[in-house]
C-alpha cells in the first residue's frame, strides 16, 4: 500500500481511482462494507482502490482536550487497512486550511484534480468540507458534473445479541470495550481490538516477584475498562503470537496515578524494551484492586495467569475464529454487490 501525505505527491500513474471517503476508525464491519464496495468496483474497473482519511480526528482538531477516543490510531487503521487490499492511502492533515476548505473546492481539488477519481463510494451519513456542510446530495450532484460514479451504503445493521438492530457504529464498538466487552467489541470490529505501542521503561517490580510485564503507554487509544485482561501479543517483525495476562489501571497496590498497559507474556523471557507490541484484549477477566503487599499481589497474578489460559483456550477466543479482514474474504462472503449499496 502507498501512503500519500498530501495530493500534491500524486503522479499521472496514480491517478485514476475508485475512492472510499471516511475516518474509518476502528474499521469495524460497516467500514468494511464502504471499502469492500469500493474494491469490488476497483477490481472491476482495473484501477486502484483508494481510501481518504484525515490525520487527526476532527474531533481531536475541533475539541483538542477530550478524553482519548481513538480505536485505530493511525499506525494500527493503516496496518488494518493495508491488511485488506487497499491500494492507496491518502492521508489529509486536517488543519485549519482542511476544516475551512468548501464541499465543492474538496471534490474539485482532491478528488478530481489531485486523485482522478472515478467512482466515489462513502457511508450514508458521511460528511465533509467547511462546517460540514457537504454530504451524499453534493457528491451526487458534483459526480454528474465531474464524471464519476456515486455509491452511498446504507445503514449496516448488527444481528448481534443486546444489539440487534442497532447500525455498526465506531461508537458502539467504543461502549462495549469501556464495558469491558472484549469479546464483544471483537464481534462488532470483525477483528480482535487491539492497543499498539512501544514498550517503555517501568519500575521493573514485576520481575523481582517472577512475572516480568513489558509496559505501554496507551497514547491515543481509547481508555478501555480498567482492570485484568487474557491477551494475545505480537511482537514487531516476528509472526509468532503469545498469549498473556494483561492489566490496564493506575497501579494502586503502588500508589500509582497514571494508566498504564502492562502485560506479561507466558513462555517468554527475551527482553520486550523499545519494541513495537500488538496487545490484543481478548476477555475481561477482574476489576483492578488494591492488594495489601507484594505476596498477595503475587498470589493473584499467579490465579490470574491461570485463568487466562483456560479462556484463551476456549474456542470462541481461538486466535483464528475472526479471520483478519481483506477484499478477498470480503467478495467471498459477498459475491454479489452489497444489498444496502446503491
Amino acid at each position: 500500500m502507498r501512503v500519500f501525505r498530501h495530493p500534491d505527491e500524486y503522479s499521472a500513474s496514480d491517478r485514476g481511482a475508485v475512492v472510499a471517503l471516511g475516518n474509518f476508525d476502528g474499521f469495524h464491519r460497516g467500514h468494511q462494507v464502504v471499502i469492500g464496495e469500493a474494491g469490488r468496483l476497483a477490481r472491476d474497473m482495473g484501477v486502484h482502490l483508494t481510501v481518504v482519511v484525515t490525520e487527526p480526528h476532527p474531533v481531536s482538531f475541533f475539541a483538542p482536550h477530550v478524553p482519548p477516543f481513538r480505536l485505530t490510531p493511525f499506525r494500527e487503521r493503516a496496518q488494518l487497512l493495508e491488511a485488506f487490499g487497499v491500494d492507496q492511502l491518502l492521508v489529509l492533515p486536517f488543519d485549519k486550511n482542511l476544516a475551512g476548505l468548501s464541499a465543492q473546492d474538496f471534490v474539485n481539488d482532491i478528488l478530481v484534480d489531485a486523485i482522478g477519481a472515478v467512482h466515489v463510494c462513502v457511508g450514508y451519513d458521511y460528511r465533509f468540507g467547511n462546517g460540514r456542510g457537504g454530504g451524499t446530495d453534493v457528491l451526487a450532484w458534483m459526480g454528474e458534473m465531474e464524471g464519476f460514479g456515486l455509491s452511498v451504503i446504507q445503514p449496516v445493521t448488527v444481528g448481534l445479541e443486546g444489539y440487534a438492530g442497532d447500525v455498526y457504529s465506531s461508537t458502539l464498538v467504543r461502549k462495549a470495550l469501556q464495558n469491558g466487552q472484549a469479546r464483544k467489541a471483537a464481534a462488532l470490529l470483525g477483528h480482535w481490538w487491539s492497543i499498539n505501542g512501544r514498550v517503555c521503561e517501568g519500575d521493573q517490580r514485576g520481575r523481582t516477584i517472577g512475572f516480568p510485564t513489558a509496559n505501554l503507554e496507551l497514547g491515543e487509544s481509547l481508555q478501555p475498562k480498567l482492570g485484568v485482561y487474557a491477551v494475545r501479543v505480537t511482537i514487531e517483525n516476528e509472526s509468532k503470537i503469545y498469549n498473556g495476562v494483561a492489566n490496564i489501571g493506575n497501579r494502586p497496590t503502588f500508589d500509582k496515578n497514571d494508566v498504564m498497559l502492562e502485560v506479561h507474556l507466558f513462555d517468554f523471557d527475551s527482553d520486550l524494551y523499545n519494541k513495537h507490541v500488538r496487545v490484543q484484549l481478548v476477555a475481561f477477566l477482574r476489576e483492578e484492586k488494591k492488594f495489601d503487599g507484594l505476596e498477595s499481589l503475587k498470589s493473584q497474578i499467579a490465579q490470574d495467569s491461570r485463568v487466562a489460559k483456560i479462556v484463551l483456550a476456549e474456542p470462541e477466543n481461538d486466535a483464528d475464529r475472526l479471520e483478519a479482514p481483506t477484499l478477498d474474504l470480503y467478495l467471498k462472503l459477498f459475491p454479489k454487490p452489497h444489498v444496502r449499496a446503491r
